[in-house]
């Protein structure tokens, strides 16, 4: 199987949620609106949402088969109590807070996996 041209198609929504993520960086536990944004996603795939888990914590779920096969995936979405300063466009508009450690783009990219997955869950067995 090549997912190269799938995750190809993909590019331009994980840069887009990842720059989005990082224009508004949310401290641990106060990740409301980048759950909601990541819940939104996954939902608007089909992909089956729980949240709340650990406060602002997102589970998504796709079922397959006889549940025999299971996979995980996981990201970190906090943000940091530091001041950025960048100059690029998606610059943090959340003085004193950024996403210096990268889990913006962890979580676009796991998204990106999410839609991936979901785009071709008929040929996975399980």
């Amino acid at each position: 199987m090549n997912i190269v041209p799938e995750i190809l198609a993909l590019h331009a929504d994980m840069r887009r949620w990842r720059r989005q993520l990082h224009q508004y960086p949310e401290v641990a536990f106060k990740e409301t609106a980048t759950a909601r944004l990541i819940a939104g996603q996954l939902r608007r795939v089909g992909i089956e949402v729980h949240q709340g888990m650990a406060k602002t914590g997102v589970i998504g779920i796709l079922r397959r088969g006889n549940g025999s096969n299971s996979i995980a995936l996981r990201a970190d979405m906090d943000a940091l109590f530091i001041q950025e300063q960048n100059r690029f466009e998606y610059v943090s508009r959340h003085h004193g807070k950024m996403h210096a450690c990268g889990h913006d783009g962890h979580s676009a990219m796991l998204l990106g996996a999410a839609y991936w997955v979901k785009l071709v869950e008929n040929e996975l067995a399980g």
